[in-house]
């Protein structure tokens, strides 16, 4: 059974996928601070070309087979990971990071490009660079960044561009 009582639809494919850091529940909200990479800050604190790390994760040769079975059949595991865990993983670390953020909701995800399907043992980080923001009112404003998957050699494997309302 998943999580809520529902039937689960595949393995737990997030076994194996380890980013080094705790899930959200299990530690405490980070708040932001000027000047750490990590947390853009409020709407009002961001910049236009900040770049905030994601973390890391590596790809689990275990966790690609589960994946692979459940949601990509026929894919050869020889070829890496298919585009739909790529876009899995860059979700997981993109939630992870943004535990503590005060980003308030996620307006949308666009111009996905998978560049790498990245073997299994592929270390990949991810990062985000603001491109653009926009106030919407006296409280947020909306936020448009780039968000990229890097492999250990620091090309390409992923990128989307994401519309984020923060708060001010």
């Amino acid at each position: 059974m998943a999580p809520g009582g529902r039937k689960a639809i595949g393995p737990d494919v997030t076994q194996g996928l380890d980013s080094g850091r705790s899930p959200p529940h299990d530690r405490p909200e980070r708040k932001p601070r000027k000047g750490d990479p990590r947390v853009p800050g409020r709407f009002d604190e961001i910049e236009i070309g900040q770049v905030t790390t994601l973390g890391e994760v590596r790809v689990d040769a275990r966790a690609l087979e589960a994946f692979t079975e459940a949601f990509a059949p026929g894919w050869p595991v020889e070829r890496g990971a298919p585009d739909s865990m790529v876009f899995a993983i860059w979700s997981r670390l993109d939630a992870i990071s943004a535990v503590g953020w005060p980003q308030t909701k996620r307006l949308g995800v666009d111009a996905l490009r998978w560049v790498r399907n990245p073997p299994a043992g592929e270390v990949l980080r991810g990062r985000m660079t603001i491109m653009g923001k926009d106030p919407v009112g006296d409280g947020k404003g909306i936020v448009i960044a780039q968000h990229d998957l890097l492999d250990e050699a620091g090309r390409l494997v992923f990128s989307c561009l994401t519309r984020s309302v923060f708060s001010r």
